[in-house]
């Protein structure tokens, strides 16, 4: 590890080297490049803790990715979509000494699951486009990872971490906390990136829990929240007339003239076993 800090610390700024390869962002792809070092070590110890491969999404010019190999042991995967960025990073690739993989993929396409040795975390500035969706995937294979230490827009960070009875709680907050313990580790602003996108984003943590908080078939839970915050201002009796409306949410200690956002995870599980089959 200390050879490999050695020799990123002697690699040019990477300003300089984006600039002098003209490496800019592209819209079209959602970058925006991260280049404080204060931050990119911040979140380097975050995700790197207790595990033997860091797969990072979207590695743009590396700013992270030098974070991650020099304030980490972890060997690193990175999955860039952008061929440019592949071939920018070949000195970094030198640099690393062989604890750095680049793979040309799409990571909505890429099993990030099976790559590398366990334990592996993901560490990612997310593409504000598809990080829930990206998200998602991933929480399909929480068994595969340790952690997962994300940047997303704050607006979607609130909603991953809401609690109930709070205007951002939802479908997003229910899967991911009933899969993993969520938390907002702090705020990145506009101005730290290039370019500078329009608002606020934020650092989440999600570690998986040992089992799901309450157990329930997921597909059958993800269609039940789906239904429930289609359309959120109705009672849960309107929502669920079709599956016995009142009578059932009764049987299954709901109250029928509650809205979904003042719903626990608890209360949803039990929905879902209560409908598994039905959808």
């Amino acid at each position: 590890m200390d050879n490999v800090k050695q020799a990123i610390d002697q690699l040019p700024p990477l300003r300089q080297l984006t600039q002098d390869s003209q490496l800019y962002a592209k819209k079209s792809l959602g970058q925006n490049f991260l280049f404080d070092l204060n931050l990119t070590g911040k979140i380097a110890q975050y995700a790197g803790h207790n595990v033997k491969t860091i797969i990072e999404v979207g590695p743009g010019p590396g700013g992270l990715t030098r974070a991650l190999l020099t304030d980490t042991e972890a060997d690193v995967i990175a999955i860039e979509k952008d061929r440019r960025a592949i071939h920018f990073l070949d000195h970094l690739v030198f640099a690393a000494d062989g604890r750095l993989s680049l793979i040309e993929a799409d990571a909505l396409k890429a099993p990030l699951w099976e790559m590398g040795d366990a334990p592996r975390s993901i560490v990612a500035n997310l593409p504000y486009n598809i990080a829930t969706t990206l998200l998602l995937g991933w929480l399909s294979h929480i068994d595969a990872f340790e952690s997962f230490t994300l940047m997303f827009q704050k607006e979607v960070a609130e909603r991953i971490c809401a609690q109930p009875s709070t205007p951002a709680y939802g479908r997003l907050s229910i899967i991911s906390q009933w899969l993993a313990e969520t938390d907002i580790l702090f705020d990145i602003p506009p101005e730290a990136f290039v370019p500078s996108p329009k608002v606020t984003s934020s650092v989440v943590q999600l570690i998986p829990r040992p089992a799901p908080l309450y157990p329930c078939d997921k597909a059958t839970l993800e269609k039940v929240t789906a239904q429930a915050f289609s359309q959120r201002r109705k009672m849960m009796r309107a929502s669920f007339k079709s599956y016995g409306g009142a009578s059932m949410l009764e049987a299954i200690d709901i109250d029928p003239s509650m809205r979904p956002q003042d719903l626990d995870i608890s209360a949803f599980c039990r929905l879902a076993n209560a409908l598994e089959g039905q959808f």
